[in-house]
């Protein structure tokens, strides 16, 4: 169960997906799909997509509902995959936070917020 704790608006700089990684798009005030584990994770999209030039609302803080794009285990840092889904981090990789449920490709798990380095 997610328990987000800021919610952020923001412009879609591209297609956003429903519980996505996202990163600052080109410009201030833009966000965009994160498509690599070195992207600059900023939050995850919430349950409602949104087309480029659209409105998202964005989890910046607190426990977040997050796709699984692989097989996750509780307690792994999170990265993005090329669609933004989560997946586990390998040591370098840029992380959006800590899984808190393991699932599968596929699954709705959720993150504890805790953009950063891993």
């Amino acid at each position: 169960m997610s328990h987000v704790l800021m919610w952020r608006a923001a412009d879609a700089g591209s297609a956003v997906a429903p519980h996505r990684i996202v990163k600052y798009g080109d410009v201030d005030g833009k966000v965009v799909q994160s498509a690599a584990a070195g992207d600059a994770h900023v939050g995850v999209s919430g349950r409602a997509s949104a087309a480029s030039g659209g409105r998202v609302e964005i989890a910046r803080a607190g426990i977040a509902d997050i796709e699984y794009g692989a097989n996750v285990a509780r307690g792994a840092l999170l990265t993005a995959d090329g669609d933004g889904k989560a997946v586990t981090a390998a040591d370098g990789n840029r992380v959006i936070g800590v899984a808190e449920v393991s699932g599968a490709a596929g699954d709705i798990g959720q993150v504890l917020l805790a953009p950063g380095l891993h």
